[in-house]
This record gives C-alpha cells, structure tokens and sequence, in this order.
C-alpha cells in the first residue's frame, strides 16, 4: 500500500519536476538497466552465481524504479527475479520474499505496529525447503521460483549440518538457508566472500564429496505450521539439532534494540556470512496462505553498503603540477558511509583508457581506508557511447605549461598552488582559489606575472575589498624575502637533488647530466631529469625574471 502511495504521488507531480532527476535518455537506460537485472536474477537464481554484490543489485534495481518514473504512462513487463530458475519440485508452502527497508525510520515505523518480534542475522545463503516424513527427512528442494524448485535431497543427505533423523515421528516442513561455514567471520572486514555462490554451486552438482557437505550448515528460519510463539518454537528446533535459529534470535521492542544487533552481528565474529538481519513477527498467516512475495510479518534491513552504485554524468580531466592527468568522474550524488560523493578519481589516463568510462556508464564506488571515494569497477555501459575529448598525455610533462597556453591553464593553476603552498613559499593567504580569480581577472598568463601585481590591478577585482587586497598583496610582497632554496622548491626542482643543490642558480645550471650523475644519491633517471630542468629555456626565462627581481640565488 505505501509503494502504491508513493508511486501515485510522484506520478502527480508536474513532469518538469521529475525530469529534473531524469537522464536525458532515461528510456534508453532503463531498457538497458532491465535486461542487465534480468542477466543477473538468472545467474542468481537458476545458475547460484553472484555476478554483483546483493548491495549493488539493490541499488541498481533502486534506480531502475526511479527511471521507470519517468516515463509513468508506459506499461512495462511484469517484474519477476525468478522467472528463470522454476524448478520441477512443488513446495509444500511458498517461499515468501522479503521487502528490504531502506533506512533506521522506516524499521521503526514497522515495529511500532507490531509486537513479539524477533530479529535474527539474514545469512548470506541458499534457501532450501526441508520436508521430515515420520520424522526422517525426505526431501530438501531448492527455492527455485519459490512454488517449484530443484531436488537436492541426495546432497542433503550426505551434509552433517542438516539433521537427519528427528527425535520424534513427525511430518514436518521447514524452511531456512544453506550456508557455507566460515570461521569467526566478520561481515564488516571480510565482507560475503562470495559463501552463498559456492554453496549454490555445490548443491547444483550431482556429486557431493564429505569434505565437501561438512562445510555446509543450515540455520531454519521459518516453521510454517509451527507453534505460535516465537520462543517455543526456537526451544523446540533446537531440541531437534537446529541450534543455529535459538543461538541467534534476539527479542526486540524498539528500534535501539534492532540497531543494536544489527551493529553488533556486523562487526562480530559470526559462522556463516550475512548481509543484515531479518525481524520476524510471531504472528503470521497460515502455511496455506503464503504466497511468492514480501509477507507483513517479516522484513529485512541490511547491513550498511561497503559499494555504492553511481552514474557517470562527466568524465574531466585534472591536470596537475608536472603534467600527470588524472581522469575525474563526476556523479550524480550517492550516499556512502553518511557521506554524499559526487566525484571519483579514475586513477591515470591509462587505466581510464583500459575502462573506458564515459557519460551514462555506472560504476561501482566504495571507499578507501573509509576516508577516499575510490572507484571499483565498470557495472553497466551506457549504449550510447558519449565522445570524451581527453588530453594528449604528449603535450603535458614536468617542463610543460608555464605560460596560459590553450590547455594549460589546470597545470599552470597547479603550479601556482605549489608554490605557494608549505612545500613551496609559504604564502599565507595565497592558495588554489586565489590565483583561479588573478588568472580568471587577466592578471596573470604565465608563473611570475603576479611578482608586478600592484593595489590598482587588484582594485579592479570584484569581491576583492580592501581587507583582501592588502593582504594579498602583502603575502605576494614576502615571497621576495625567501631564500633561494625555498625558490628553488616552489619552482619543483626534482626533489631527490634538494640537499645536492649547493652554489646559485649558474652553479645548478652549469652541471650537465654526467655532473649530476657524479653526485651520491642521484641515479641515472634524477641526474637527466636535473639536467633538462636546470637547461629548459622557460625555466632559464623564469631565473632571469626572478635575478632582475633581485630574488637571492639567482
């Protein structure tokens, strides 16, 4: 009822409202983005191989609705994950799905409604359907499509991990997840590690050897016909050997409690892997009643996103101080980690090359040291393949771009930044944004234009009052007073010779390569890279601006 609700009061809105969210080809996307799920549900749930991770899916089925919004007056094709992997084995109850709840206030507004509930781990599993005749068990039946599934019971037989013979003559049906047994894992550092695909694939083979089926456990998490309170039912599991379900079922009442396990199972050692946790009311519908999708008695929340899924909307091109480009994607926004990212580095030219990232793709992001948006991998090509006009790595090195040449003002700004940043002069009041409003004002084109900056050109600079122009022009004014290695740093001398560069500037410029070479600590590749700085004609244009400038050393 409340997706209906919501469903209905996007498609109110006016239509240039909900484009603003729209790519400009969304139709085109969505179709792409449907036939890559309907890729994936299959591999999933017919073949148990997990070509993305269940969070990545998530969002990217997340995204295919928001698309499909766009467009609301369009019929699209009924929706089915598990149209693939029907099976010829009737279940005697169905498979239910789970709805996933996105965030802490939607799991709160769930629980306020109900009472006796129970949170457990979601195990990162297969599903199976466990059917006991007078107490033996006598059939295991994969989920398939939910109603129909595959046969395992042979390989069930053999797995330690399922109890085989009840201590008491019942007919009996139970579901839960098969699980491959990891040793103290810890979901929030080792992540899935792929448990749930090597379970499928070992279940789907016709032979299963005893080393193999030791490594399987079960854990129940549905008796369907089962007693109607939550704790008789987990005393009587595992009184019958499924000590899994009683280990790790919670009472809750509130949203602290569910938060808290859901902490505490993420970040502690547990024996299979999980990607959240599911809460379970007592009271649910009869067996008979449970059909193929999400119950009201049951609901997931999943564990915080290690990966975020983002659209590329830019691919543009930073170039830094001695001419290494670094391809930066821009985004449109994802949360990661309570933050909003919008912007990824793809690393080096070459590597973006390898991808071939371009407007409209969608990458898999995550963070590094969970500080740095770093990119991950390439999820979805747009078929559109957008044309990016990239710099030629040939026209961009160390000795490059110190004028405002076309194409250079990104160098040239780096360059800027360096020297007056702690590595270079140390000019206070002077950084990145500064010098983007001297070059934006047309009051510098090349390194040392701003050496001649007076209070009449800075005057002239809107945003700029007095306050900012005085001390501007005061911190410019003391770059004059550095000494001459501190220039020789700002200017980005190679910096492995730094405590090699005794004399003046002719000293330094007079030393060919086999000079520098001849110098303890300078290889082969430092020495000609000394050299071709020391004899470039712009840095040699550079050192006699600064000697009439009467800077020392020069």
């Amino acid at each position: 009822m409340m997706r209906r609700l919501i469903a209905f009061l996007l498609s109110a809105l006016p239509f240039w409202a909900c484009a603003q969210t729209c790519p400009e080809d969304a139709r085109s996307q969505a179709d792409s983005l449907t036939t890559q799920i309907r890729q994936w549900d299959d591999s999933y749930h017919r073949l148990g191989q997990s070509p993305i991770s269940d969070e990545l899916y998530d969002q990217a089925r997340q995204r295919l609705a928001r698309w499909r919004e766009c467009f609301p007056h369009t019929t699209t094709p009924a929706d089915n994950p598990l149209a693939t992997s029907r099976g010829t084995l009737p279940h005697p109850v169905a498979h239910t799905g789970l709805e996933k709840l996105l965030d802490e206030q939607a799991v709160g507004a769930w629980l306020a409604t109900r009472q006796e509930v129970w949170v457990q781990p979601k195990v990162d599993g297969v599903a199976v359907t466990l059917v006991y005749r007078r107490g033996r068990l006598s059939q295991v039946v994969s989920r398939g499509d939910g109603v129909m599934g595959q046969d395992w019971s042979a390989s069930a037989r053999k797995i330690p991990g399922i109890v085989q013979q009840l201590p008491e003559p019942l007919d009996l049906v139970l579901q839960g997840e098969l699980y491959w047994r990891l040793d103290d894992h810890v979901q929030s550092a080792h992540g899935g590690l792929n448990a749930r695909s090597k379970v499928a694939g070992l279940m789907n083979r016709r032979q299963l050897s005893d080393t193999e089926a030791s490594g399987i456990g079960l854990f129940v998490w549905a008796w369907p016909d089962g007693p109607a309170s939550f704790t008789e039912r987990l005393a009587t599991l595992a009184r019958w050997g499924f000590s899994d379900t009683q280990r790790y079922s919670q009472p809750i009442q509130h949203i602290s409690q569910a938060a808290h396990w859901r902490t505490y199972w993420y970040n502690h050692p547990l024996p299979f892997a999980s990607d959240g946790v599911v809460l379970h009311q007592a009271q649910h519908a009869p067996a008979e009643r449970w059909q193929v999708s999400a119950p009201y008695w049951a609901v997931a929340w999943k564990y915080p996103v290690a990966k975020a899924l983002a659209l590329v909307r830019k691919v543009q091109f930073k170039i830094g101080r001695t001419g290494r480009i670094t391809p930066m994607l821009e985004l449109e926004p994802v949360r990661l980690d309570d933050r909003q990212i919008s912007r990824v580095s793809a690393g080096s030219l070459k590597r973006w090359q390898a991808l071939d990232i371009r407007p409209g793709d969608q990458v898999s992001i995550s963070l590094a040291g969970q500080v740095i948006p770093r990119l991950d991998q390439v999820i979805l090509r747009n078929e559109q393949r957008v044309e990016v006009d990239a710099p030629n790595p040939r026209h961009f090195h160390a000795l490059s771009c110190w004028q405002l040449d076309p194409g250079c003002e990104e160098q040239l700004l780096a360059r800027l930044t360096w020297l007056s940043g702690e590595q270079g002069l140390a000019l206070p009041h002077i950084g990145r944004e500064t010098w983007n409003v001297l070059i934006q004002a047309g009051l510098i084109a090349g390194f040392l234009d701003w050496l001649t900056l007076d209070a009449a050109e800075l005057a002239n600079i809107d945003g700029f009052g007095d306050r900012s122009r005085a001390r501007v022009l005061d911190s410019l004014y003391s770059a004059r007073q550095r000494p001459f290695a501190q220039w020789l740093k700002a200017l980005g001398v190679p910096p492995a010779a730094r405590n090699n560069l005794d004399g003046d500037w002719q000293t330094l410029v007079a030393r060919d390569t086999q000079a520098w070479l001849a110098i303890d600590g300078i290889g082969p590749g430092r020495a000609a890279q000394l050299s071709a700085f020391f004899r470039d004609p712009q840095v040699q244009a550079l050192a006699d601006t600064l000697r009439v400038a009467g800077i020392d050393g020069f």
